[in-house]
């Protein structure tokens, strides 16, 4: 007979504990643990000496027979970059993002461009009729092969998948489905973890592919059990500015492909539309005579673009001076005018400083500490940047400007833009050919050199 016990389990990172406690001591959460009733059946002994039958058998490494992956195209070449060429069949893919941010729209645009394909889409959240104004509105056909079903239960939704036998399943979302094995509420740990666990073994199983949409919690990271990331195959994070236009997809883990991959969309009346060339949409062009801008060669992931930093300084009207960044690390701007300070001399600490990524982006690549040095004094000096030159370049805390990495994607990028001339760490060009590039590299190892290019 199976014993019923009671536990509590911390909802942000799953260690259970016989009692409740305030603090999870693994991953520092408050008031993060729930109460679950557990069932735990008798273990059966099994025996070690005797020959038994087993359902697989140890092979040699140069035994085992490797074959190129079979994907499914998704008809979207963004989201078919960052999972690595398309959806590998038998894979559980995970998309997480923030309440309304666009994934179910993204997730149901792409399967409108599906053809051919008997494709299911189980929604815990939204009506089907919901769903069929969702769709009418992204422009979908009336002969797609497409079937809606809404359900929360496990066991309804694998008879549904047995009756229709489809080709692609998408789950939204998982937090909403729960299986009669587990006695708790949908969304739980254990609910979780079971579920997913449940539809990994149905993909592998049968070779259909299969996508869940998932919640993220207040911290940024997805809802649930950590385990939930390492039962899947891939984790993509869809994130952006609800305020702003420009979504974009990340891959945080791809067991098929690269996690460096990057997608940018842009979010419209219609759905969400491809930016095949974001540059051209995060450059403003009428920046000219104006000071306070300059433009950055970046890269996120394995794509170069080209982004406008925006600095604002002025003289703090009250006693401490504001320090502001969006879109940028305002730990790392700080150092930065620390920097500006200390190596170039220019006296910032009575004045307040703002700094903004046009377009609502979040950039990390430390590529840009020179552009953002170049916008701060602009606005400091209140001289224009010219607005046909843009810079590269990593800064230390001695002042020296450090190379980066993929320096001839950067400036192929912005010799395509136009642009006349680019700054750049002088040890990147050891060993770069110069003459095939139209584009004027201008190099330097200081920021007083990067200065004086800049403003003469």
């Amino acid at each position: 007979m199976a014993k019923t016990k009671t536990v509590y389990v911390c909802s942000q990172c799953g260690v259970d504990s016989p009692k409740w406690v305030g603090k999870c001591p693994s991953c520092g959460s408050w008031n993060s643990y729930v109460e679950e009733v557990v069932s735990k059946s008798p273990a059966v002994q099994r025996s070690y000496t005797g020959a038994e039958t087993l359902k697989s058998k140890p092979r040699k490494l140069n035994e085992i027979e490797t074959n190129h992956e079979e994907r499914l195209n998704m008809h979207d070449e963004e989201l078919n970059r960052v999972l690595g060429g398309g959806m590998v069949m038998g894979s559980l893919v995970l998309l997480g993002g923030e309440p309304g941010i666009g994934k179910s729209t993204l997730l149901l645009q792409t399967v409108l461009k599906v053809r051919g394909k008997r494709i299911l889409y189980v929604s815990g959240e939204e009506s089907a009729r919901q769903l069929k104004m969702r769709a009418e509105r992204l422009g979908a056909s009336p002969d797609h092969d497409l079937y809606i079903v809404c359900e929360t239960s496990l066991e309804e939704i694998f008879v549904h998948v047995k009756n229709i036998d489809p080709e692609l399943l998408i789950i939204d979302s998982i937090q909403t489905i729960s299986t009669e094995v587990v006695e708790s509420s949908p969304g739980s740990v254990s609910q979780v973890r079971e579920c997913a666990a449940s539809l990994l073994k149905y993909a592998k199983e049968s070779g259909t592919p299969t996508l869940l949409i998932g919640h993220i919690n207040k911290e940024g990271s997805i809802a649930g059990p950590k385990v939930l990331e390492h039962i899947v195959d891939s984790v993509l994070q869809f994130e952006g500015d609800q305020h702003y236009m420009y979504r974009i997809l990340r891959s945080i883990k791809n067991r098929f492909g690269s996690t460096a991959e990057l997608g940018i969309y842009e979010m419209r009346q219609d759905g969400l539309r491809e930016v095949s060339n974001p540059s051209e949409l995060l450059l403003t062009q009428n920046h000219e005579g104006l000071s306070g801008v300059s433009i950055a060669a970046a890269i996120e992931g394995v794509r170069p673009f080209l982004i406008e930093t925006q600095a604002l300084v002025s003289t703090a009207v009250y006693g401490t001076p504001q320090r502001s960044a969006t879109g940028f690390d305002l730990r790392r701007m700080n150092m930065l005018l620390a920097v500006l300070e200390k190596r170039a001399g220019f006296k910032l600490a009575q004045k307040d400083v703002f700094l903004n990524i046009a377009g609502g982006l979040k950039v990390n690549d430390p590529a840009i500490d020179l552009s953002v040095l170049s916008a701060v004094l602009s606005s400091n000096l209140d001289v224009p940047v010219e607005r046909l030159v843009c810079a590269t370049g990593e800064v230390g805390l001695s002042g020296e400007i450090r190379p980066v990495n993929r320096i001839e994607q950067r400036i192929l990028e912005a010799q395509k833009l136009g642009f006349q001339r680019i700054i750049l760490p002088a040890d990147n060009l050891k060993g770069l050919d110069r003459k095939k590039f139209t584009i004027e590299t201008v190099p330097a190892k200081k920021v007083e050199e990067a200065f004086r290019a800049l403003f003469g």
